[in-house]
């Protein structure tokens, strides 16, 4: 099983855009996957149709149940209609857990053990990140493999990348594992020289990071969004699903697990 965190801190950068395509992507490439939406917003869910503040289950209950197994895991996962990809769904109780759980000792592995019950069932794994520091953050960059971070081409977008990563390291020092990960830049217009300056800055700034493509602003992401469908699915051959494909074969043949320490 292979799995990818899909993170930034600032919204409005193409997270949820890139966690759908990538997975939908995957899927198409005939791997069982599993989408697992770990933000309380629940954009991840709703871009699938699903209400997060209406549903029963959601992948809040991973941390409410002592040690599930993997029938009990599997019933919270849902279809979306895709071929190949399922969904852990998110409810706003997500955002309680912090208060809710306190100190207790494990609580950054939770997610981690319970991909490790259905390993059987799926392929790849894709999160999508919570844009706040906390135990769902802890508990996704434990789990993965490799860290996607999507970074908007514009100035703020540079700014909220920086404190990603003073984020990133706070956790690889405080719980002792490090987490392999790339910068994707995103929303990337050559025609503005905000753009192109951006691009630049990161090419300066982080050389060994910064996958060496872009990901094209492409309008149809939205109306694939409307129709709840990633945009491999929805229109196969635009612009932005060639970015993202050519993304995922990047990925793909980067993919190195991490060795992380076992007690979080």
């Amino acid at each position: 099983m292979i799995i990818w965190s899909v993170a930034n801190q600032k919204g409005g950068v193409g997270k949820t855009t890139t966690a759908v395509t990538l997975a939908g992507i995957s899927a198409e490439a005939g791997r069982r996957t599993l989408l697992v939406d770990l933000d309380p917003h629940g954009s991840v869910t709703a871009y699938f149709g699903i209400d997060p503040d209406s549903i029963d289950s959601s992948v809040y209950q991973l941390f409410q149940l002592d040690d599930p197994g993997s029938r009990e895991i599997l019933a919270i996962v849902r279809p979306v209609g895709i071929d190949g990809l399922d969904i852990l769904p998110a409810t706003p109780a997500l955002a309680t857990l912090d208060r809710q759980l306190g100190n207790r000792g494990g609580m950054g592995l939770v997610v981690t053990h319970a991909l490790r019950k259905i390993t059987d069932e799926y392929d790849h794994v894709i999160i999508d990140c919570p844009p706040m520091l906390g135990v769902l953050m802890v508990n996704a960059l434990a789990a993965c493999d490799h860290l996607i971070i999507p970074v908007q081409t514009e100035f703020l977008a540079i700014k909220g990348l920086q404190r990603m990563l003073h984020t990133l390291g706070m956790i690889e020092h405080s719980r002792n594992f490090q987490v392999d990960y790339t910068v994707i830049p995103t929303m990337f217009d050559r025609r503005t020289r905000a753009s192109l300056n951006s691009l630049d800055v990161m090419k300066e700034r982080y050389p060994d990071h910064l996958w060496n493509s872009v990901i094209p602003i492409d309008t149809n992401f939205r109306e694939a969004s409307k129709a709840g469908k990633p945009l491999g699915h929805y229109l196969p051959d635009s612009r932005g699903v060639l970015a993202y494909r050519e993304l995922y074969s990047f990925l793909m043949n980067h993919n190195r697990p991490d060795d992380k320490v076992a007690a979080l």
